[in-house]
């Protein structure tokens, strides 16, 4: 089967065997975003407020992304076109100074974009028992690394008129910290800055006609755990020169966590 086309670049003679109408999903628009989200307010678990209580100032250590909430409407003076908000929330930690206990929180950071996701007023049924899904707005899509932490910092209480403004967070979300988190009343706030990586879209199912060149079949035999000893398996492991021998020199890392290190 030398004439067989596999996934990726096509050479410009391999030759097209027909058209073929299939079922995906269109991102109608997109965009990307680079956030720098200054002063957010870090919720810290209860275990971890004693120590922010005392501590002259907290060090950044890491930020995890637990969850984005997206949530798309449609705007009404402009059609085609709906907000996207997104929520995100994070666990949050910290390393106190003096003392170096490390601390965890959750902060809650939401941001909104508009983008264009065209019109429908179809609703799609479905025989193998799915449930109706109505199609009259697109599916708003989040895709986000974790971010980073930039800064760290603490200040005194001062309770606004209002009082404390707590959001509303998700069962699943406080579950994740094992411990309740401290809301309101205490006497010094934690606040973070953070750096986040997005990219959000709109998309919606639609029928494309695309080239086909060929059924994909896979190429690679599927291979399980084997009999061999241990020994065995060890013997066939490359020999790790590069851990005996220091470099001669050492490359530039320019990846962007890399560069806050």
């Amino acid at each position: 089967m030398a004439d067989r086309v596999l996934p990726g670049p096509v050479d410009s003679s391999a030759l097209i065997r027909e058209a073929v109408c299939v079922h995906t999903k269109k991102i109608y628009s997109s965009c990307r975003d680079k956030d720098c989200v200054e002063d957010l307010r870090v919720f810290p678990a209860e275990s971890s407020q004693p120590y922010i209580d005392t501590a002259f100032s907290i060090r950044p250590r890491s930020a995890e992304l637990l969850y984005a909430g997206v949530d798309v409407e449609e705007i009404s003076f402009n059609r085609g076109y709906y907000t996207v908000d997104v929520t995100y929330y994070y666990r949050v930690r910290g390393e106190c100074v003096p003392g170096g206990q490390l601390i965890t929180g959750l902060s809650v950071f939401t941001k909104r974009c508009i983008l264009f996701g065209s019109e429908g007023s179809v609703k799609v049924y479905s025989s193998d028992g799915e449930i109706t899904t109505q199609a009259d707005q697109p599916v708003g899509v989040v895709e986000a690394v974790d971010p980073i932490a930039l800064s760290m910092q603490l200040t005194d209480s001062a309770v606004p008129a209002g009082g404390d403004l707590v959001p509303e967070i998700p069962p699943s979300i406080l579950a994740a910290f094992g411990e309740d988190l401290v809301f309101t009343g205490a006497a010094r706030l934690w606040y973070t800055t953070l750096g986040q990586f997005s990219l959000v879209r709109l998309e919606r199912d639609s029928q494309l006609v695309i080239p086909v060149y060929n059924y994909s079949f896979p190429e690679n035999e599927c291979t399980g755990a084997g009999e061999d000893d241990p020994c065995s398996l060890f013997g066939r492991i490359r020999f790790p020169v590069e851990e005996f021998y220091p470099p001669d020199r050492i490359e530039q890392n320019e990846s962007y966590r890399g560069l806050l290190q």
